[in-house]
């Protein structure tokens, strides 16, 4: 007679996670990083007791996450992905606790806690993408992962601030909830360590060894220089624009109100991908980053009306979400399925290469010029954007005719 119960280690799964899989992985992580987005450079302020000091905290901490996002490929030889997937999901924890200290050291600890742990699941996830959704099928999983992370980036800056008025711990424990209901999932998903993942009978290889393949593809180039001026225009928005309403007396509400505002066009990001494969992802790329950098640099003009300033910003982001949608494209569409997890690592680096450029050019313009110039020298960065994406390929992104087809 055979058993009528199966036990839990056996109950089906789909082989294969399908689109909305990784899109509710990616919109339960911003849950996470969206609850404290705003609020970090707040506790970070409070804690530096200026912009100038956390521009160095914020310096400091993104050249060590650089180098530990680089190492986390090769910490999957050794460690198996799950296993660092969940071990990035831990160091939110640990980044949440440690913000409840407020000490400058304690803050710093938890800055860099919460990067690592942001480059950790990143690569992992990434890696994953690349396993399991085909190439032409890239374009459309980016769209959803945005669209299902619309609402937690819309809502988590303005909550994060509110509920950090009322109770300051209060926004670390909503994103600790959060971030158990991420691992949770992850587990329920049970995609195991990849497709692409086998045990290295011989020793590990070097963590920066691939860096000459990816300085020998163009594309590439291009795609991650997007990402981290993209990224750091993203910085630029959310740091140093609640910092410029705090000296200038509007009130350290507004800069959260701003993202959550601005984020709620990721509600909008199907119909950005659409726009952008219609006209191809060079025009698209270009004229975002034309019409972005235009408004950050007329953002810094306007700098004696800060209300002015403000808006300029927020219609900035306007263009910096499209570039959310569509930026990742080009280097997306050019990896190797080889180089999958190594490249999904150097990718991943733009998150940490724009936390080290962002504070660093902040720290320097800071030295000679008030903060309003920060918004000039990143409006000057989007325009180089402009330039380095005339080299794309204009067909890029199109849909290719059949073989029969005219």
């Amino acid at each position: 007679m055979q058993e009528t119960s199966m036990p839990i280690d056996h109950i089906p799964v789909p082989r294969t996670p399908a689109l909305w899989h990784f899109a509710a992985l990616n919109g339960l992580e911003s849950c996470v990083r969206g609850a404290l987005i705003s609020v970090m450079p707040l506790v970070v302020h409070d804690a530096m007791g200026s912009t100038v000091g956390s521009s160095k905290a914020y310096f400091i901490v993104g050249l060590i996450s650089m180098v530990w996002g680089l190492m986390v490929p090769w910490a999957t030889r050794l460690v198996p992905r799950r296993w660092m997937y969940t071990g990035g999901c831990s160091l939110y924890f640990v980044g949440m606790a440690l913000a409840f200290v407020g000490t400058p050291l304690s803050v710093t600890l938890s800055l860099m806690a919460n990067a690592m742990a942001t480059a950790t699941t990143f690569v992992c996830f990434n890696a994953y993408v690349l396993d399991y959704v085909e190439r032409e099928q890239l374009g459309r999983s980016q769209s959803l992962q945005m669209f299902f992370s619309a609402a937690p980036w819309a809502i988590g800056p303005m909550l994060g601030v509110w509920l950090h008025s009322l109770w300051p711990p209060a926004p670390f424990l909503m994103a600790g909830g959060f971030a158990v209901a991420l691992l949770a999932m992850f587990w329920v998903l049970r995609m195991g360590n990849g497709k692409a993942i086998t045990r290295a009978r011989g020793p590990a290889i070097n963590p920066f060894a691939y860096l000459g393949r990816f300085f020998a593809q163009p594309r590439l180039i291009a795609g991650w220089a997007f990402a981290v001026i993209r990224s750091t225009g993203w910085w630029v928005y959310v740091v140093y624009l609640p910092y410029f309403c705090i000296e200038q007396g509007l009130g350290k509400n507004v800069g959260g109100t701003a993202l959550s505002i601005s984020n709620a066009i990721l509600f909008l990001a199907p119909v950005l991908l659409k726009f952008a494969r219609r006209s191809s992802v060079r025009l698209s790329v270009r004229r975002a980053f034309a019409v972005c950098g235009t408004l950050f640099v007329l953002a810094s003009l306007v700098a004696p009306w800060p209300w002015l300033t403000v808006l300029a910003l927020m219609a900035a982001s306007t263009m910096l979400v499209t570039l959310d949608v569509i930026g990742g494209l080009p280097f997306l569409m050019s990896v190797k399925p080889s180089e999958r997890t190594e490249m999904s690592a150097i990718y991943s680096s733009f998150r940490d290469v724009s936390s080290v450029v962002t504070p660093g050019m902040a720290w320097a313009v800071l030295a000679v010029a008030p903060t309003a110039a920060i918004f000039t020298v990143s409006g000057a960065l989007m325009g180089a954007a402009y330039l380095i994406a005339g080299k794309l390929h204009p067909r890029l992104g199109t849909p290719r005719p059949s073989r029969g087809g005219r």
